[in-house]
């Protein structure tokens, strides 16, 4: 089974940064993509941005300009360096791993990120 490791939640006043960081218990390259999604209090997961094998990304707009999703396959981590944090980016961070031969998805614990002053 594979295993997703997160690190970096932490509190945040707005307008500061924090970096998660996703260690599979695998290459990163033996996925197809990875990525970061984030539940928000009372509401559902929703995607934030994956990263292809090839290094192609993708965002949504709400964190365009903000965010940045990053990999580093000698350290076999996956980044997400969040700026200008607000409010309304506190939630439950995960991380999220594909594959395609066999086709599977997985999942990290997660990681509370906060934004408040």
């Amino acid at each position: 089974q594979v295993q997703l490791v997160e690190s970096g939640g932490g509190l945040v006043q707005p307008g500061g940064s924090l970096r998660l960081s996703c260690a599979p218990s695998r290459s990163i390259l033996s996925f197809s993509i990875m990525g970061w999604y984030r539940q928000p209090p009372g509401r559902q997961r929703e995607l934030v941005a994956t990263i292809g094998r090839g290094g192609n990304t993708n965002y949504v707009d709400d964190v365009k300009g903000r965010f940045t999703i990053s990999r580093d396959n000698a350290k076999n981590t996956v980044y997400l360096q969040m700026n200008s944090l607000k409010p309304d980016d506190t939630a439950v961070y995960y991380c999220n791993a594909q594959s395609v031969l066999p086709p599977a998805t997985f999942w990290g614990q997660g990681t509370q990120v906060t934004v408040s002053s």
